[in-house]
């Protein structure tokens, strides 16, 4: 296997490593550590620095990893770069496919560790985005996985778009409540009002090397996120698996140590 590497913004190097490429399945992204809109910027101009060297290369289809409720006029920053960086494919004349995912989670995920390493370090009341009533669509990251697998084989998938998410809308405390009771922890769920808890989240992101939640986590919660649910069977042909049967990566690990040793990588890194 061949491996080249290259940051996104560096447009030569992506080219480069187009070199004899026919499928390109763009996943990465900065918008769950995010901080200002710079950080998101550089994602916008990586994908266009991607699509237009696909272009070039002649790959055969690039395969673009989104998130339910992007829009250009979102009134949130991340979302709002997503659908720059959508519109940034699809005017670039590259044979594309575009999934808006709904939030992943699985083993080493941003959404189910982040919420384990933070119950298991706030005390007694876990501060929720307004009452917690926010619906979300949490997709397994194998089914997402097998999702974009499936579009790389399917002619029909060319030139689309797709909101996929999960089997169930769960508003966002019953997310809490199933990570609660797969750790082990137990604590009181108290609402906050969004722009206070944004605001402590900003303080947060600041004082500490690497804390689990951003930005993009509060303005994702701060209206529903969700989508048909019966795509991935439809579309994909994909009978999706329910969040309460896919938490078993959670088990048995000491979250709070885990927290301290991210805080001490993200210190040494610095």
């Amino acid at each position: 296997m061949d491996v080249a590497v290259s940051s996104l913004t560096d447009a030569r190097g992506v080219r480069a490593s187009l070199v004899g490429v026919q499928t390109v399945v763009h996943l990465a992204g900065r918008e769950h550590e995010a901080v200002t809109w710079r950080d998101l910027a550089a994602d916008v101009e990586g994908t266009r620095n991607l699509a237009e060297a696909s272009v070039d290369a002649r790959v055969a289809r690039l395969v673009f990893l989104s998130h339910l409720g992007t829009e250009p006029n979102s009134a949130f920053q991340a979302l709002r770069a997503k659908a720059l960086a959508e519109e940034h494919i699809r005017r670039s004349g590259v044979p594309f496919t575009v999934v808006r995912s709904g939030l992943a989670y699985g083993n080493g995920d941003w959404l189910t560790r982040s919420l384990a390493m933070l119950l298991s370090v706030v005390p007694f009341a876990f501060p929720l985005p307004g009452d917690g009533s926010s619906l979300v669509q949490p997709i397994w990251i194998e089914d997402l996985a097998a999702c974009l697998a499936w579009t790389l084989d399917e002619p029909g998938t060319l030139g689309q778009t797709y909101d996929l998410g999960g089997p169930e809308h769960l508003p966002f405390r019953e997310v809490v409540g199933l990570v609660m009771r797969a750790i082990g922890k137990r604590r009181i769920l108290a609402p906050v009002r969004q722009p206070y808890l944004q605001g402590l989240t900003q303080a947060l992101v600041r004082l500490l090397p690497a804390w689990p939640v951003t930005p993009f986590w509060i303005d994702y919660l701060a209206a529903n996120r969700t989508t048909d649910l019966g795509t991935a069977a439809r579309v994909f042909g994909l009978k999706a698996s329910r969040m309460e049967h896919r938490l078993d990566h959670l088990r048995g690990v000491r979250w709070a140590w885990e927290f301290v040793k991210l805080q001490r990588a993200a210190a040494g890194a610095r």
